[in-house]
């Protein structure tokens, strides 16, 4: 693998991203805009009806967004005249054939023009409604290759998934491709046209029933997709889905050069456009958030554990090192774990301490104007703790609450229930969450190192696309720049 310069391979170069408002995404394209205003244009597959739509979305959800900030001063009053030229927001749909991309025109150009193919498109929900999960993660991914195989000019599909396809072994996950028909736990029968048709006899099922509403079949679709992964050893919709996107890639690809990135845990910015720009909540940072407003007493999780966490820009600059390094390697397919939990492990028991004394240091406000104290706090460091503390300090009141609701009419039951949704709400996020908070696995970065090192060698650009985690102090990360990122724009 040789490597020159990634700043001026991305010149003159075409690239279709979709997904292209979302968190990934938005941070590639503006990195790519801002390091190489020459790339001669970016094609940004929106779901929307139509390109002004597509275009009004991407001006709202990327442009309007702060991440955007340096290009604005950098461009100034300029800035609409230069995204004009380089961005073309295009109205789509990865579940449909051709993307959904409606104008012959603007299709057959894609065709001509595209160079790169980046599919960050993805619903990321863990237990999200199996149809619409299967649709986009796995037949999904199956259009954007068939897209990108009518591309003349096609150099490399990157396809944007996650480690955490490989379950929830223990030991070392290597960066290793999975293969149509294989399951985690062995179960044989593994067919991704039979689980289309499950989907669509179990819809037809649900809709032929009258007392099925849409929210019924909604939860019935969740059930089925938790129920098809566990089946065959996924913990959860999401990942399951998205292990059967790598599989029909891998085999319907041909001699098309693709890479394959799967980032762990993806955490605010490191250092670009500026440190701490996260949008959203994710995983932990929900329990982070809910202790310093003072909602939440304890933890979940092995103090000693491994929580594999990789700060945003990292992944982007991965992913724009890899397309330089892989483009025109016919009939390779190379997997890039994007991680530190081999380089640059994480421990548990660094989100507890850092915690507490950044909502200690600046404490948040509670309804009443003050500020709100939090304690040490309490890590429950198994499932079976976790149970007892919910039972005494939630289920036990929530029974007495319910027999008194009861006795007097029924006079409390918009506050049993209310407190009721919570609890099996909390509930729910930990079953789904379990396998990411107790796990024992360490995702293998060899390939990535490989790559991280070809960018070392190839000049001074390491410092442009910077993506080794060993740099990183954990503490002054998450205390200092993830956790004020996270309360500046997911704390509402």
């Amino acid at each position: 693998m040789e490597l020159g310069s990634i700043v001026d391979y991305l010149e003159n170069k075409v690239i279709l991203i979709t997904g292209a408002t979302g968190f990934l995404a938005k941070i590639f394209v503006e990195k790519v805009l801002r390091v190489q205003p020459n790339v001669k244009k970016l094609y940004l597959l929106i779901r929307a009806p139509d390109g002004k739509s597509a275009l009004q979305r991407f001006n709202t959800e990327a442009v309007g967004k702060d991440l955007f900030k340096l290009l604005k001063e950098k461009h100034g009053t300029n800035l609409k005249k230069f995204l004009s030229e380089k961005v073309t927001p295009v109205g789509g749909d990865i579940t449909c054939e051709d993307l959904g991309v409606q104008d012959s025109t603007l299709k057959d150009e894609m065709w001509r023009d595209v160079d790169i193919v980046v599919n960050a498109a993805a619903t990321t929900n863990f237990d999200e409604s199996y149809d619409l999960a299967l649709n986009i993660n796995t037949f999904g991914a199956k259009n954007v290759l068939k897209f990108a195989q009518k591309c003349v000019n096609i150099k490399l599909l990157l396809h944007i998934s996650t480690a955490y396809v490989s379950g929830e072994k223990p030991g070392l996950m290597l960066e290793t491709p999975y293969h149509l028909g294989e399951s985690l736990n062995g179960t044989p029968g593994l067919d991704i046209d039979e689980e289309r048709k499950i989907v669509e006899d179990k819809l037809k099922e649900l809709k032929s029933d009258n007392n099925s509403s849409h929210k019924s079949i909604k939860i019935a679709m969740k059930d089925l997709g938790m129920q098809r992964a566990h089946h065959y050893g996924w913990p959860n919709t999401y990942v399951f889905t998205k292990a059967l996107g790598e599989m029909i890639i891998g085999h319907l690809k041909g001699d098309m050069p693709v890479v394959i990135i799967r980032p762990t845990i993806v955490t605010s910015t490191f250092k670009e456009p500026f440190p701490g720009w996260v949008e959203g909540i994710r995983t932990i940072d929900s329990l982070v958030l809910g202790y310093g407003k003072g909602r939440l007493t304890c933890f979940l999780g092995n103090p000693e554990g491994i929580y594999d966490v990789v700060p945003a820009d990292m992944v982007v600059n991965a992913m724009i090192a890899a397309i330089a390094a892989h483009a025109n390697l016919a009939c390779s397919e190379t997997i890039y774990h994007v991680g530190s939990s081999v380089s640059n492990p994480f421990q548990f028991n660094t989100i507890q301490r850092c915690s507490y004394r950044y909502f200690t240091n600046y404490p948040c406000i509670g309804k009443n104007g003050k500020p709100i104290i939090v304690g040490e706090v309490t890590v429950l460091n198994s499932m079976a703790s976790f149970h007892r503390y919910i039972a005494l300090r939630y289920l036990l009141p929530l029974m007495v609450l319910q027999l008194v609701n009861f006795i007097l009419f029924r006079a409390f039951e918009g506050t049993y229930k209310n407190l009721k949704y919570k609890i099996d709400f909390v509930l729910r996020l930990v079953d789904l969450y379990k396998p990411y908070l107790f796990t024992k696995s360490f995702y293998d970065d060899m390939n990535t190192e490989k790559l991280r090192r070809v960018v070392r060698e190839s000049g001074e650009e390491e410092n442009i696309f910077y993506f080794d985690p060993r740099i990183i102090d954990w503490n002054e990360y998450f205390e200092h720049t993830h956790l004020p990122g996270v309360r500046e724009r997911g704390f509402k």
